[in-house]
Order: C-alpha cells, then sequence, then structure tokens
C-alpha cells in the first residue's frame, strides 16, 4: 500500500494512489510524505522513479551491519531503526522502519502499522501545532511518536514488575506445594519481562544511532540545522533517560529471577529437611521393633504380660524424644 501526505496549510492530507501509480499524482510539489506499507512492487518502481534512489529490500533493513541501515546514497540519507509493535500483547514484535529522506520529501518503508504511525497520522492531520511543513519534520514527529510508545511501554512494565516484585517477596500461598507452582508462574512472567525489555532496549540504540548520524550528515541551511539539533538533542536526552530506566528495570528483573530461584531453591530444601527429619525420628522405633523382631527363645521380655505394651511404649518415646530435641534446638 502506498499512501500520499500533501501540505496544505499547517496539516497533512491524506490520499491514497492510484492503482496503477501516476507519477504526476507523485510529482505535486505539495506531496511531502510517501508512506509504503508492505507495497507491491509496481508501487516500489514508482517511488523510486521519482525519488531517483533505490530503496533497499526488507532483508537489507534488518542487516544488523551499521553500514547497511545508515547510508547516504543518490543524495538521500537511509535511516532504519528498529521499532516494536503489538507492545499491548504478550508477543511484541520488532519491525524495520526505513526513513529516506531526500530533499523536503520523506519516504517510509515499513512492514507493520504501528499505533505511533496512526496516532501521528490523526494529530498531523488535524493540524495540533505539529511543524510538518518538510519531510524531515514528519521524520521528527514519527520519531517522538515512536519513543514516547516505547516510554509508555517501559511505565507499563515497571508497574507489572512492581506487582511481580510483591507477589515474590509477599506471597499469599501457605502450602509448600501452591507455592512452588507460583514461583514457577512468576518464573515465566519475569521471562516474558525480560524479553520485552531487551527488545525496548535494542530499539532505543537503533533511534540514538539515527539520530546521531543524521546529525553529522545534516545539510540543512544554518537556521534549520540549529532548529533541528536542537528537536534531536530533545529526542536524545529522552532516549538516554529510556535507556537508564531500561538498565534499571533490567537489574530488577535480574534481582527477581535470582530471589525467584532461591526461594525455590528454600522451599526445596524445606522438604528435603522434613524427609531427612522424619527419617531420623522414625530411626529408633524401628531399631526397637528390629530387636524384638528377632526369632530368639531366650529374649527376656518374651514370657513377660507387659512386653508387648512395653515395646510399643519404647517406640513411641524413641520418635518423641528425637522430635522434642530438633524442636528445642530450633531445627523444627
Amino acid at each position: 500500500m502506498l499512501r500520499i501526505y500533501r501540505v496544505e496549510g499547517d496539516h497533512l492530507v491524506r490520499t491514497d494512489a492510484d492503482a496503477p501509480v501516476q507519477a504526476a499524482q507523485l510529482a505535486d510539489p505539495a506531496v511531502v510524505w510517501l508512506d509504503l506499507i508492505n507495497a507491491t512492487q509496481p508501487e516500489v518502481a514508482a517511488v523510486q522513479a521519482l525519488l531517483a534512489i533505490e530503496i533497499p529490500s526488507r532483508e537489507a533493513a534488518q542487516e544488523i551491519e551499521y553500514s547497511s541501515r545508515l547510508y547516504s546514497e543518490d543524495g538521500a540519507e537511509f535511516l532504519t531503526v528498529a521499532a516494536l509493535t503489538q507492545l499491548d500483547t504478550d508477543d511484541p514484535l520488532m519491525t524495520p522502519i526505513t526513513f529516506i529522506l531526500k530533499g523536503t520529501r520523506l519516504a517510509t518503508v515499513r512492514y507493520a502499522e504501528p499505533k505511533p504511525f496512526v496516532g501521528f497520522v490523526l494529530r498531523a492531520t488535524k493540524g495540533h501545532g505539529l511543524a510538518v511543513s518538510n519531510g524531515q519534520h514528519i521524520m521528527y514527529g514519527l520519531l517522538e511518536a515512536l519513543i514516547d510508545r516505547l516510554a509508555d511501554a517501559l511505565e507499563r512494565l515497571a508497574a507489572e514488575i512492581d506487582s511481580i516484585s510483591r507477589g515474590v517477596f509477599r506471597p499469599r500461598a501457605t502450602k509448600a506445594v501452591i507455592k512452588s507452582r507460583d514461583l514457577q508462574a512468576v518464573i515465566e512472567q519475569i521471562g516474558r519481562r525480560g524479553d520485552l525489555i531487551t527488545l525496548v532496549r535494542e530499539s532505543l540504540v537503533s533511534f540514538f544511532r539515527l539520530l546521531t548520524y543524521h546529525t553529522a550528515i545534516d545539510d540543512s541551511d544554518k537556521q534549520h540545522r540549529k532548529e533541528a539539533r536542537a528537536r534531536i538533542r530533545v529526542l536524545q536526552r529522552d532516549i538516554s533517560s529510556l535507556s537508564d530506566h531500561a538498565s534499571f528495570m533490567s537489574n530488577k528483573i535480574n534481582f527477581l529471577l535470582d530471589a525467584t530461584l532461591g526461594l525455590i531453591n528454600l522451599e526445596q530444601n524445606q522438604i528435603i529437611k522434613i524427609f531427612s527429619i522424619a527419617a531420623v525420628v522414625f530411626l529408633p522405633p524401628t531399631l526397637v521393633a528390629s530387636v524384638y523382631g528377632m526369632n530368639f527363645h531366650e529374649i527376656p521380655e518374651l514370657q513377660w504380660a507387659y512386653g508387648y505394651p512395653w515395646a510399643l511404649g519404647l517406640m513411641v518415646v524413641s520418635a518423641v524424644l528425637p522430635f522434642w530435641y530438633f524442636r528445642k534446638r530450633g531445627w523444627l
């Protein structure tokens, strides 16, 4: 799909590309943003012909090399970030978004519909004070929306991690089996949050690299460069603060994981302790029963009328004494 946005007054107006794409529709001087979403080959070819560039493939955009994501070619900047989508679900996805700046126009190449794009378009088409006079301003607005979305995700993660922490250190369950099951579920929750934090940190790093590269090669006039760099500095400060917060939460996740594993080990040790004490407690009665179970005629108590109650009482006393001793020492 190819969405075309042109400037009218202080806001954007969206029009969908014709099928087949008409060159005249794209060549309108008012067109400042060409948004390619899972675009077909004819749509990609039309944008390439208009901007006189070669749009990178999805595979190239997903390359981990720095030079594959950020470079200049044919008078255009190619800036690719790793953005997150489906952050409201348990299965967030990392998707590449490529920003192509040439002159006053911006082309975006993406393969998903992140909510920040939808929100930015809603605000920009209504003209809520957004600077959308050229493609560079649109890119800054999109980056701000994407970073704000990551900030919201981190805020939600912080609340969830606090909830997990309360569940770990103030459990309501009293039975050992229920506690063990709860702790196993906690480990799964911690793992999911840890994966999401890793994705957020990776995305933030890609945003910071994009802004650093763009600042280094910005060739706009002095006035616009000054305004752009002031805006970029704000974005970089936001990214730095979010990265620090993500690092803090990552450390907290690791702490919770270690604490949960420690609690599970304590529960297991407690169970082994109970079995060990039970074995020691029942060892003397077993010894007494073994002695009186011997098949010898010359057992002194064999003909004694009180021999059977004596043996039972001796078993009980020999079991109670170790139990009492363990309680007195605080082992139980």
